[in-house]
């Protein structure tokens, strides 16, 4: 099952890379694609829990549009993008 959700404080591949490593470290997920201009990340997954995805997302910083943006998010989403630009 594809699932798409938009996001927020998504800015460049650096994002991209990160929240990709980190969905595809749920046991559940088989494949991430990152669409950076539109902020969606579609999630392919069996057996998918769509909230361990969510709470995953906004624990690295990228919350769904519509949940709490708060500034620990913002701070969290910059420091992912840096570390996904150095990783990738």
């Amino acid at each position: 099952m594809k699932t798409k959700i938009e996001i927020e404080n998504l800015k460049c591949g650096g994002c991209a890379a990160t929240i990709k490593k980190g969905l595809l470290s749920l046991d559940s997920i088989s494949d991430v694609e990152i669409d950076v201009e539109k902020s969606i990340v579609s999630v392919t997954s069996e057996n998918q829990n769509l909230e361990i995805v969510k709470e995953k997302l906004s624990k690295l910083g990228y919350p769904e549009v519509g949940d709490k943006n708060t500034i620990v998010h913002k701070a969290k989403s910059f420091v992912s993008c840096a570390v996904g630009r150095i990783d990738s």
